[in-house]
């Protein structure tokens, strides 16, 4: 059995950090493009929450793998644990937790454990290969997602380069998060369209 763990601060409130993490969609976000991962909702129970079942599938070091999740435990900023219930590993089971450091920081733990199938040979290509890559893979995830909340990585829905330049320019201007700044410009068009 591999445990992996990486935790990280985010400057974000809790509540924002929790949302982002809390929707499946955003998992294919903390991976590099190569990889093609996706993540299909196949049972999606209320706020996403205890027994959503999803799937994940993408190209790993040039193999496809994919694998069915159920999630375990949801429990809104604190944590949320999702397990494999079908695929490719004898085992795999993701937990990500959620601590507020103060009002405006928050730090995510993600602990990921699994093991492999094939027996010894399985246990050498782990600790040769497969260890060491989602090693990566999840600090680089945490990185991704850390720019992202913190307004400096890449946003990862289809807008325009001066529709994204005015949200960071608004976020500096409030000294608040993207989603902030974001909610804030929503908020003013819909008052100007009143008027």
């Amino acid at each position: 059995m591999t445990v992996i763990e990486k935790s990280i601060v985010i400057k974000a409130p809790i509540k924002e950090v929790f949302t982002y993490f809390a929707r499946l969609e955003h998992m294919s976000d903390q991976f590099p493009k190569e990889i093609g991962l996706n993540v299909i909702p196949i049972d999606v129970k209320e706020g996403f929450g205890v027994g959503t079942v999803f799937r994940i599938s993408g190209n790993f070091d040039g193999k496809i793998l994919e694998w069915d999740c159920e999630t375990l435990e949801y429990i809104p900023e604190r944590k949320i644990v999702a397990k494999q219930v079908d695929g490719p590993f004898k085992s795999w089971e993701i937990t990500v937790l959620f601590d507020e450091v103060d009002e405006n920081n928050s730090r995510v733990t993600m602990r990921v454990v699994y093991d492999i199938p094939l027996g010894p040979l399985g246990s050498l290509m782990d600790k040769v290969k497969l260890k060491k890559t989602a090693e990566r893979g999840i600090e680089n995830g945490l990185y991704r997602v850390k720019a992202l909340l913190e307004g400096t990585g890449s946003i990862p829905v289809y807008i325009t380069l001066e529709a994204y330049r005015a949200l960071l320019k608004e976020k500096e201007r409030l000294n608040c998060s993207v989603s902030e700044a974001l909610l804030h410009i929503l908020k003013s068009r819909e008052v100007e369209a009143k008027h």
